[in-house]
């Protein structure tokens, strides 16, 4: 039976979903973030679904680029980077401007085309794959391991959000010195499974992040550990860092912000550094690369333009001897199928990828995906292997439309003034 791939309606469903009080280097996560659910139908009434950021400038693009794939086809992936091209998009308001709360680099308008053709590249291939009745990972080249694995992935985090602050509860109590880390890092195991562990940094002075990690490595022997403190770092903190913990990192991330001066802290110390915010695009791996300035890059779909940019990027970093992972930010189970899959077809994938997923209570899905011994199995089912809840995702719609807007966009800092009226974000370097 031949299908009709024919593009016949998009539905984007800005939603605002739970987040626990974890802190970064900007501040604390608001009680709720902001997602985007990308629908795409097609003349045989066959949906696919995509996820990335909610925020309103994500919003502003992701409406027009809708309306022009009417009646496009659904295999077209490349005619998706083709339209986007096409948008206007307010570079006043987009470029050098920190995104998500500073967490991923500096942005730019066409960083933030990516972003958005990234929700719907995936919503294409799982339509594609439920119309061809085959998994995302056959239409990416095949996968090459039946399980993909991930890291636990550890913040300092406060009991709960700011006391009359409407939030959903958790059981995952505070974790504000080294003890509360190794607490919390027994649960990721004993829960999940995690035989890794990844700290989020940049919290408190580096001495007091060192213990932590010495303390994860004391109760954990033999476990990878990694730290990243979103460049709050100068680089002679980050080398004393390093030199400190060399014994026990599999890698330090991001210690200070820019690819001259992470080169500067590589040639000074021995430990692996990882990146997500000094090579994001394409354009900026040649610099990173030829100055020796990371030797591990966390790609993140969401940000790179899709699951086929994601190869790509795998690709060079093998030519050049790059180990390569994945980054995660606040994300549902959609974004983890697709991660999954995309994470199944890369060789040579040697560090267990991030992934925030089990921090959230609240999902899109019929079913959570589950961790086994840390691993998620790949799902041979057509498309991604998931089945969205359409009255989940209208339950979580109905609370981004009963927001007052003060929750629309991402804003750590906004977020730690209420618990903090005085924070000031801080400037980088931080120590």
């Amino acid at each position: 039976m031949t299908r009709d791939l024919t593009i016949t309606d998009v539905r984007l469903t800005p939603i605002l979903v739970a987040d626990p009080p974890l802190l970064n280097t900007s501040g604390v996560h608001q009680p709720y973030t902001p997602r985007l659910i990308v629908e795409v139908v097609t003349a045989d009434g066959i949906s696919g679904f995509g996820e990335t950021y909610g925020d309103g400038k994500y919003l502003e693009l992701a409406r027009p680029l809708a309306d022009r794939l009417i009646g496009r086809q659904v295999s077209d992936l490349g005619g998706l980077f083709t339209v986007a091209d096409e948008l206007t998009v307010d570079r006043a308001r987009v470029d050098n401007q920190l995104d998500v709360g500073g967490q991923r680099g500096v942005q730019t308008a066409d960083k933030l085309r990516l972003s958005v053709v990234s929700g719907f590249e995936v919503a294409c291939l799982d339509a594609l794959g439920k119309a061809l009745g085959l998994p995302v990972h056959a239409l990416l080249g095949g996968k090459v391991r039946d399980a993909v694995e991930y890291s636990a992935y550890l913040f300092y985090k406060y009991a709960a959000h700011p006391e009359g602050v409407p939030c959903e509860k958790d059981d995952w109590g505070a974790a504000v010195d080294p003890a509360g880390v190794v607490e919390q890092a027994r649960k990721f195991k004993e829960r999940y499974g995690f035989t890794s562990f990844k700290l989020k940094g940049g919290v408190f002075p580096p001495d007091e992040e060192i213990a932590a990690v010495r303390a994860l490595a004391g109760a954990f022997p033999g476990h990878p550990l990694r730290l990243d403190p979103n460049g709050a770092w100068s680089v002679e903190t980050s080398i004393k860092v390093a030199d400190a913990l060399r014994d026990v990192l599999e890698y330090l991330e991001d210690p200070t912000l820019g690819t001259h001066a992470m080169a500067d802290v590589a040639r000074r110390t021995g430990v692996p550094l990882a990146t997500n915010m000094c090579v994001t695009t394409f354009a900026e791996i040649k610099e990173a690369f030829t100055q020796g300035a990371v030797q591990v890059v966390l790609s993140d779909h969401h940000y790179w333009g899709g699951l086929r940019n994601t190869q790509q990027l795998a690709a060079i970093c093998r030519t050049f001897g790059v180990g390569v992972s994945m980054h995660s930010n606040t994300h549902l189970g959609v974004s983890l199928a697709a991660m999954t899959h995309v994470a199944s077809t890369v060789p040579g994938l040697h560090h267990a990828c991030d992934s925030h997923y089990p921090w959230q209570s609240e999902d899109v899905l019929t079913e959570r995906l589950t961790f086994e011994d840390g691993r998620v199995t790949v799902s041979d089912a057509p498309g991604l292997g998931v089945e969205v809840d359409r009255e989940k995702v209208e339950f979580l719609h109905r609370r981004w439309l009963d927001d007052d807007g003060s929750l629309r966009d991402r804003d750590d800092a906004a977020a730690m003034r209420v618990a903090d009226p005085g924070w000031v974000a801080p400037a980088v370097p931080r120590w």
